[in-house]
């Protein structure tokens, strides 16, 4: 079996595909100090839960956008898979994809993996908006290229700084307040970042549309995602194993083998 572990900012993402289907997923909270011998006991854990055993995993591929968090993983499969990862990023693997921006070497690894699992999927061009610590929206053209794109900061993360800039601002449960007009602190906040974000996603996916000039796809993914799904017509396809095909993909097309 394939263990494929997307590093976020915030989580971790965790995937073991058994050759036919995603037999399992687990996220923990990212934690560049947490050594293999560390992450080994808490996935022996939760992989008993799903009938699963170290003794299972063959190979490993790693997406990382936090550098400080590879060393620790390539140990981890090192030592209790007994295998050296793939990892994206790393020169000699191949994507498959051209990156047609000013310069390559700037695009994250999700974002890439992500075009390489939206373009397997569900074709091109397309837009994938991924909702994490940072909300990006990624074009893939119509031959599967990564063709750039937007960054803005994610949902959580604007909530986190108007809580800390502003002294009277509680913390609020991200969901839908059932209208507008808050009568209330919290519903207005609530309203703010839920019908803010449905806004800006249907606008900047209607800019993006114009400007490309083509009929495109749109995939969500990410964490947040799913607090959106069915709220609005924009988004075609939410699909939470988006990354986790991508890194499927770029470890077959590498030769890997189970």
């Amino acid at each position: 079996m394939l263990l494929a572990i997307d590093v976020g900012n915030t989580n971790t993402k965790f995937a073991v595909w058994d050759g036919q289907s995603w037999r399992a997923q687990w996220r923990a909270s990212t934690d560049t100090t947490r050594t293999a011998d560390e992450y080994a006991p808490w996935l022996t854990q939760i992989m008993t839960l799903s009938g699963l055993s170290f003794s299972d995993i063959s190979a490993c591929i790693i997406s990382t956008v936090v550098p400080q968090a590879l060393f620790n993983l390539r140990n981890l499969s090192r030592r209790y898979i007994n295998t050296e990862p793939m990892v994206i990023g790393e020169d000699g693997l191949k994507l498959g994809i051209e990156v047609r921006i000013d310069k390559p070497n700037e695009a994250g690894a999700d974002r890439l993996v992500n075009a390489v699992g939206a373009f397997m999927q569900y074709g091109g061009p397309a837009i994938v908006i991924d909702s994490g610590t940072a909300t990006t929206f990624d074009i893939v053209g119509a031959d599967g290229a990564f063709e750039g794109g937007v960054i803005l900061p994610g949902i959580n993360l604007s909530l986190q700084a108007l809580h800390e800039a502003a002294a009277r601002l509680p913390r609020v449960e991200i969901r839908d307040p059932g209208h507008v007009i808050g009568k209330d602190t919290v519903s207005a906040m609530q309203s703010g970042i839920y019908w803010g974000s449905i806004e800006m996603i249907e606008g900047l996916c209607r800019r993006i549309r114009e400007e490309y000039g083509r009929p495109m796809i749109t995939i969500a993914t990410g964490g947040v995602a799913s607090l959106f799904e069915g709220a609005f017509p924009t988004i075609d396809h939410f699909d939470q194993d988006l990354t986790s095909r991508g890194l499927l993909e770029i470890f077959r097309r590498n030769g890997g083998a189970l």
